[in-house]
């Protein structure tokens, strides 16, 4: 399985950088993009790798907030997989901002080959998309800094994220990991039948050195997770904390992971 960072906060020498994230995932000899980014800036980075994104099978969408999914004006005429909740309005509950995706549910429809899903399934032999995860612990998700359009609390339902079973064990792909990211290994675990899981990427969604952040590195931990990978919306002093525990494993746009 090769994973390719076209969109995330920090860059290798040659690419751009942005608040966004999209993954470019090849295995099972079909080819995913999770996410794609703010803006155009994934594809401008797709085509300085050589990569063809006009060739892609499927497009996942693990959530719908923009920095997750405005760069899909910039796609059509493929698949896309996401939860039915990815395009309703939303908004941060400070200041108003609209946090949502640009394009409409029908714009989507009209554009691509929409198959909404909140129950997983697979998207080949080897891949699992996720569908809504279950929140079962006590430490992640259950405060929320964002609402609906009509004001009501909004806790990200759609968050998802990919699984993929490979020699060496589970590796879970996560968009940003509103859901926690410890419910979405869990819950890929359940999905997949395997508890040995190989490697966590992506977001994580923590941001400080609190309760919160400790008790998902213990989490982890105890998983057995071998290989970790915060990136996008992990930051400060969360990420020094998961770079003191699990070693300095940066994610940058333009590198490539092999599992």
């Amino acid at each position: 399985m090769k994973l390719t960072v076209l969109s995330d906060a920090k860059a290798m020498n040659g690419f751009q950088p942005e608040h966004g994230l999209s993954f470019y995932i090849e295995y099972d000899q079909i080819r995913i993009l999770l996410d794609t980014g703010a803006s155009s800036k994934f594809k401008d980075n797709a085509k300085r790798l050589g990569i063809d994104l006009d060739k892609i099978d499927k497009v996942v969408l693990s959530h719908g907030h923009f920095d997750h999914g405005n760069g899909l004006p910039y796609l059509r005429h493929t698949t896309l997989v996401c939860h039915p909740d990815c395009f309703v309005k939303r908004f941060r509950k400070k200041g108003n901002g609209n946090i949502g995706i640009s394009l409409s549910g029908q714009e989507v429809r009209e554009r691509f080959d929409l198959q909404p899903s909140e129950k997983p399934f697979r998207l080949s032999a080897h891949i699992y998309f996720l569908g809504e995860i279950p929140r079962i612990n006590d430490f992640e998700t259950w405060e929320t800094p964002y609402m609906l359009e009509d004001g009501q609390d909004d806790y990200i339902v759609d968050d998802s994220g990919l699984a993929c079973v490979t020699e060496n064990g589970l590796v879970v792909v996560s968009g940003c990991a509103h859901s926690g990211i410890c419910n979405i290994i869990e819950h890929a675990k359940k999905i997949t039948g395997m508890d040995n899981v190989e490697a966590v990427i992506g977001g994580f969604h923590l941001k400080n050195a609190d309760h919160r952040t400790r008790k998902t590195i213990e989490c982890i931990k105890q998983i057995g997770v071998r290989r970790v990978y915060p990136s996008h919306c992990t930051m400060g002093p969360a990420l020094e904390m998961f770079h003191e525990a699990f070693g300095r494993n940066e994610v940058l746009v333009g590198q490539e992971f092999r599992f």
